[in-house]
């Protein structure tokens, strides 16, 4: 694992969308998994600056590793939604670039992937729980590939999904679709980032404590191409020794 401890939230976006511009640069077709949430906004800012209307990076391919549907709604999701709000319609990626995962195609997310070659990076994120994707404790196992999640799989799994779609219960669904450890673990390199107080304590625990089941984000120690990101509250339980 290398570990990449920055002073602040900006320094450590900037460090991510280094990374992923790296990876674009490359001349072969190129496999990225990317996440949405609030951890990516800024490093989403620094990206479409340097990939909008750049025609020389249609080699780049986009994948939303899961989705939440909206309830009696047609079309994206969750997670599709905010991906193209933070990212894909601000940097003008084409439609014929971006592969999505929904409730439809999932059995076949793991086979397309293969079939375009793999995931080059898959770009995480952490939840307090310890959860990535959407692999909370108790849904999923380190054996899952890409997976269908149903509500009531975990006592308050009602409760995260309807904070997920704005509050609002009646667009709660009954499932939502992920692709599970199995499928992470079989991208080329995996970069997590986190930042603040409230994930310290996860991030010892998921990534210099015991692989657990209990804790999913634990199985990514086992990668042997992890690069885990912080700003420094992120990292501030972690000793010396471990920065």
């Amino acid at each position: 694992m290398k570990l990449i401890v920055e002073k602040d939230y900006a320094s450590m976006s900037r460090v991510a969308a280094n990374i992923l511009l790296g990876k674009m640069y490359q001349v072969n077709r190129v496999n990225l998994a990317i996440t949405a949430g609030n951890t990516p906004v800024k490093m989403y800012e620094y990206l479409v600056a340097e990939v909008k209307e750049r025609p020389y990076l249609e080699n780049v391919h986009f994948y939303n590793f899961d989705e939440i549907p909206y309830a009696g709604e047609s079309g994206f999701g969750v997670t599709m939604t905010n991906l193209n709000r933070l990212f894909f319609h601000p940097a003008k990626i084409s439609e014929r670039n971006i592969h999505v995962l929904d409730t439809e195609n999932y059995q076949n997310q793991d086979a397309r992937i293969q079939a375009d070659g793999g995931l080059d990076l898959i770009l995480l994120g952490i939840g307090e729980d310890g959860h990535f994707c959407g692999n909370l404790p108790g849904t999923t196992t380190f054996a899952d590939e890409t997976t269908l999640v149903r509500t009531d799989s975990i006592p308050e799994m009602r409760d995260i999904l309807i904070a997920e779609v704005g509050g609002d219960e009646s667009k709660c669904p009954d499932v939502y679709v992920t692709m599970g450890p199995k499928s992470v673990m079989a991208a080329k390199s995996i970069v997590l980032f986190a930042n603040g107080r409230k994930k310290a304590s996860i991030i010892k625990k998921a990534f210099f404590g015991p692989v657990d089941s209990a804790v999913p984000a634990s199985i990514l120690q086992m990668h042997p191409n992890l690069t885990v990101i912080l700003d420094a509250e992120a990292a501030m339980e972690l000793d010396v020794e471990e920065q």
